[in-house]
C-alpha cells in the first residue's frame, strides 16, 4: 500500500533541462521598436518560452549597456558606448563589435555559438546582425547597433 503521507515528493525535471542540462525557461515578450511589453488581447503581458525566451534575452543583452544598471550583474550587457569614438579604423571597430557581441551572448549557458556577422555603416552608427545558435542546435538572427553618443 502506498504511503498516504509521503515525506519526499517525486521531482520531475523539465524536458528541456534533461536534454542539455540547460534550462531555457520563460520570458516576457518585449516590442523593442515600440519600447514596451507585448500584451495579449486580455491585457496581460505575453510570454515567450524555450527558444523564443532565449532570443528575447539575446536582444535585450545587446541593447543594455554594461555597468550602467545596478540590477544587472557585471557580466550582463555590452560595451559599445565608447567604441565609435575610439578613432580606430572601421575594420578594427567591426572586429571589436564582433568580440563584444560574442562575449555578451556567450555569457548565457544557452548560447552555443555566435557567427556570421554582417555590418552596415550609416553616419555615426554601425548596424550589425549575427546568427546565434543555442545548445539545442536552434538558430536565430539577432540585430544590434553601435552608436557614437
Amino acid at each position: 500500500m502506498a504511503n498516504l503521507f509521503p515525506t519526499e515528493l517525486p521531482v520531475e525535471e523539465p524536458e528541456e533541462l534533461v536534454d542539455s542540462g540547460v534550462f531555457f525557461g520563460r520570458s516576457w515578450r518585449f516590442d523593442f521598436e515600440a519600447g514596451e511589453f507585448v500584451t495579449t488581447p486580455t491585457g496581460k503581458v505575453a510570454v515567450s518560452e524555450g527558444k523564443d525566451a532565449w532570443v528575447e534575452w539575446c536582444k535585450k543583452a545587446l541593447l543594455t549597456e554594461r555597468y550602467r544598471h545596478l540590477v544587472y550583474s557585471r557580466d550582463y550587457g555590452q560595451e559599445f558606448e565608447e567604441l565609435l569614438r575610439s578613432g580606430l579604423p572601421l575594420s578594427a571597430i567591426e572586429m571589436e563589435i564582433q568580440r563584444i557581441a560574442t562575449e555578451t551572448l556567450m555569457s548565457d549557458p544557452r548560447t552555443a555559438s555566435v557567427d556570421d556577422f554582417m555590418y552596415e555603416w550609416s553616419g555615426d552608427s554601425c548596424h550589425f546582425s549575427c546568427v546565434v545558435s543555442n545548445v539545442h542546435d536552434e538558430t536565430a538572427e539577432i540585430q544590434g547597433m553601435a552608436v557614437n553618443v
